[in-house]
C-alpha cells in the first residue's frame, strides 16, 4: 500500500518537474517571453518570476530525488 502511494507521488512529481523544466527560458524564450518579457528583460537579468520558478523547480527536483530513493529501497526487498 505504501509503495503504491510512493509511485503515485513519484508520477505526479515527474510530470510537474517536466512542466517546470519546459517553462524555463532557453537562449531566447520560455516563461519570460511568453508573458511579455522581451530583450529588455533579458538584458536586465532574472525577474522575480524566473527566480521563483527556479526555486520551485529545485524543490520539486529534491522531492523527485527522495521519491526515487524511497522507491528503490521499497522495491529492493
Amino acid at each position: 500500500m505504501l509503495t503504491v502511494a510512493i509511485v503515485v507521488v513519484h508520477v505526479i512529481v515527474s510530470l510537474l518537474l517536466l512542466l517546470l523544466v519546459l517553462l524555463h527560458s532557453g537562449r531566447g524564450g520560455g516563461l519570460s517571453d511568453m508573458l511579455g518579457g522581451g530583450v529588455g528583460s533579458a538584458a536586465a537579468g532574472s525577474t522575480v518570476m524566473e527566480r521563483n520558478l527556479d526555486r520551485i523547480t529545485v524543490v520539486v527536483a529534491i522531492v523527485f530525488s527522495f521519491s526515487t530513493v524511497l522507491l528503490a529501497l521499497r522495491l529492493q526487498k
